[in-house]
């Protein structure tokens, strides 16, 4: 079974191979499947941008595809960044950028109070054009500094349940606990049980 990952980030789509080891399953890019655009994620949930990505590729390939949105939550901002992880420093801003703005945020909150998690949300739609919805969460918490040379985005300011940050481990040791791996876990289960 083919099913088409609607997005063409290469971590993402790495990530997922890595954790999805039948050989009846292959997933493949938006850009391999011939589609090279990127779907405005205008929803204010994960679930949101999940389907929005989703049925955009399915409305052109009419073949299974899997769309995922997520992001880090922070309790100390109120759950921000949330969904506009990706935005919140700004349109143009890097992954060194977004994190700095994090430990800005949080340079005077105590140890106990800066507790995070990141979420994953993924939308499936099958063959028949059936949604079906798959959530990941990994509970952590912000660092006070960027540590590891692993990973992206916020990983080096996430420590997770080993006492490191996400970029400090393995990338098997991540997909292990990650909410991605997470996400594509029961989506895998929802797979082998159908």
């Amino acid at each position: 079974m083919e099913i088409i990952l609607a997005s063409n980030n290469e971590n993402k789509l790495r990530e997922i191979r890595e954790k999805i080891k039948s050989e009846d399953i292959k997933i493949i890019s938006q850009k391999e499947a011939g589609f090279d655009f990127e779907v405005d994620e205008t929803g204010t949930t994960f679930e949101e941008n999940a389907i929005l990505k989703a049925e955009a590729v399915y409305k052109l390939t009419k073949k299974p595809v899997l769309a995922e949105d997520g992001g880090i939550e922070v309790d100390a901002l109120d759950g921000a960044p949330g969904v506009y992880s990706h935005r919140f420093a700004g349109e143009n801003a890097t992954g060194e950028d977004r994190r700095n703005k994090i430990l800005t945020l949080l340079k005077d909150v105590p140890d106990e109070k800066r507790t995070a998690r990141f979420k994953c949300v993924g939308c499936y739609i099958d063959e028949n054009g059936q949604k079906h919805i798959f959530e990941g969460v990994t509970e952590g918490k912000i660092g006070y500094e960027a540590k590891g040379k692993n990973g992206f985005e916020y990983d080096p300011i996430f420590i997770c349940e080993y006492g490191k940050t996400f970029a400090e481990i393995t990338a098997e040791e991540k997909n292990r606990i990650s909410h991605r791996g997470r996400l594509i876990e029961k989506f895998v289960k929802y797979l082998e049980e159908k």
